[in-house]
């Protein structure tokens, strides 16, 4: 019974301290020419499940697909429609208290994955 405590504990623990990505970010994402565009994103953790939005330069705001959760660390994809194509952007990120490091890459690209740093709105 002892055991099962400690573990339980431990579990309580580090959930306790994972922090909450619920919230507006705002990043200066990347772009391909060098220059960069400000990007909204819009999370909402519920658990493991993670939804919410990203939004910034054209085409307005699109809502992530396949959001997770994982202590500090989140991972989902957004896929936008351009000129009659479908592009999915994979994120992965690291929360580190209003800071969330990004990285995002494109799917079937060959381009390398670009890094972003996002802050919490207040």
């Amino acid at each position: 019974m002892r055991i099962q405590t400690l573990v339980l504990s431990m579990i309580l623990s580090a959930a306790a301290f994972a922090g909450d990505v619920t919230g507006k970010w705002v990043a200066q994402q990347p772009g391909r020419d060098g220059a960069t565009r400000e990007v909204t994103m819009t999370f909402k953790a519920d658990g493991a499940k993670l939804s919410g939005e990203v939004s910034g330069g054209q085409g307005g705001g699109v809502a992530i697909q396949d959001g997770k959760v994982d202590g500090d660390n989140i991972s989902f994809t957004v896929k936008r429609e351009f000129n009659g194509n479908t592009m999915v952007m994979s994120y992965t990120g690291k929360l580190s208290g209003d800071e969330l490091k990004l990285s995002m890459k494109r799917e079937g690209g060959d381009q390398p994955a670009r890094e972003m740093t996002a802050k919490r709105a207040k």
